[in-house]
């Protein structure tokens, strides 16, 4: 950072003399910059005498704004701050177009003082406090940038991640359900007893499975695509939960039986409506489901319950008798991308906790995991209740 300058204030007419001449050197990474530095410094030190003078070195890989701020199209290069307007040398000559200048500086800053006179205009380019002023506001300028393309590179790299994945994953239900498909096909003109009826709900039963999960995969895209991209778009209505649930596990009956998993619902009349966007809501219902069913072994347990906390919050649990999740991870799993090692070879983009943040959020809820491992997890997230 360019060392503070020293200015004589005259408090009077409320403005900054100059106390020396101020000089900056920017130089690049060249070896043959250190020699410049090394120069033009001896030459300072020598002509200072007659003359006080400032110099500060400035590396323009260190202070790329500085550089724009200036316009500098060469180095080294050495600019003078003050006395007067600014004035910039450059080239490989820097010592003699020095002898050249330095005179009429030295005289420049004597009448300042002499004087005690300053042009408006000039002190509001070369005023100290005008001055840091203008290198902060460059300095934000340039860290709004640098957020800017970072976000950008972000939102690159994420398309081409999904590209990628999206048809690694819609592989596999797509070659299931085709297989499912071809099955019936060929089984359609055989007699029809009572294996080929079982099998008939197996395969139909298998298809509208795969097709779920697909038109999941399709859905995290989707909203995540939206979310990185913008605000989500949230139309709020009354929600009543225990009406939303029911027809949620319409969709699970066939899933549940297949794994013989055991869903208990414990979900009292009495909850009052929330002030929530329903079909967001449906989507954080359904992705938690999801994944409560996908880790919870054959024969094992999920159970959904609502509690009504407060005058101001219900509360949705939905847990189950998975693998559970390491409590070093159990708030790293809700951001982007992120996925525990265990679930690297599984559908999926790491998407969905992420996303079930991002809507739980702009509902003013909370969304966290308790877990053990090797018992199992449950989810929690709070919801407003409607006034």
């Amino acid at each position: 950072m360019v060392k503070t300058l020293k200015y004589r204030i005259n408090t009077e007419n409320d403005y900054f003399i100059p106390m020396s001449i101020q000089l900056l050197l920017f130089v690049d990474e060249r070896p043959s910059s250190s020699e410049y530095v090394r120069l033009i410094r001896d030459y300072i030190e020598i002509i200072k005498k007659s003359c006080p003078c400032q110099l500060e070195v400035i590396e323009i890989r260190k202070q790329p704004h500085l550089v724009e701020h200036f316009r500098l199209v060469a180095t080294p290069a050495l600019v003078k701050v003050s006395p007067g307007q600014k004035q910039i040398l450059a080239g490989s000559n820097l010592i003699s177009q020095l002898e050249k200048w330095w005179p009429q500086w030295k005289s420049l800053l004597e009448r300042k003082h002499s004087n005690y006179q300053i042009e408006k205009s000039t002190v509001s380019k070369i005023g100290l406090i005008e001055y840091s002023a203008e290198l902060i506001r460059l300095s934000d300028e340039v860290f709004r940038l640098k957020k800017e393309k970072k976000d950008l590179l972000d939102q690159l790299n994420f398309k081409d991640q999904v590209l990628a994945m999206l048809a690694h994953d819609l592989r596999s239900p797509l070659t299931a359900t085709s297989i499912a498909i071809d099955t019936l096909e060929i089984v359609q003109d055989k007699e029809i007893n009572e294996r080929y009826i079982k099998l008939k709900k197996q395969l139909f039963s298998q298809i509208h499975n795969q097709l779920q999960i697909m038109n999941r995969l399709i859905t995290d895209i989707l909203q995540a695509s939206k979310s990185i991209n913008g605000e989500l778009k949230v139309e709020r209505t009354e929600v009543f939960l225990s009406h939303l649930f029911r027809g949620i596990f319409r969709r699970y009956v066939n899933l549940l039986k297949e794994k013989s998993i055991n869903l208990t619902q414990d979900i009292p009349e009495d909850i009052p409506g929330v002030y929530a966007d329903e079909e967001l809501i449906r989507q954080v219902v359904i992705n938690l489901l999801d994944n409560a069913i996908k880790y919870t072994p054959e024969n094992g347990q999920v159970t959904l319950s609502i509690l009504h906390r407060t005058s101001q919050k219900v509360q949705v649990s939905i847990s189950d008798t998975g693998p559970g999740i390491p409590k070093e991870k159990e708030e790293r799993i809700f951001e982007g991308h992120f996925r525990l090692q265990r679930d690297q070879g599984k559908e999926g983009y790491g998407l969905g906790l992420s996303l079930c943040r991002k809507i739980i959020r702009v509902h003013y809820g909370q969304i966290w995991v308790d877990s053990v491992l090797g018992q199992g997890s449950c989810f929690h997230f709070t919801l407003p209740v409607y006034r």
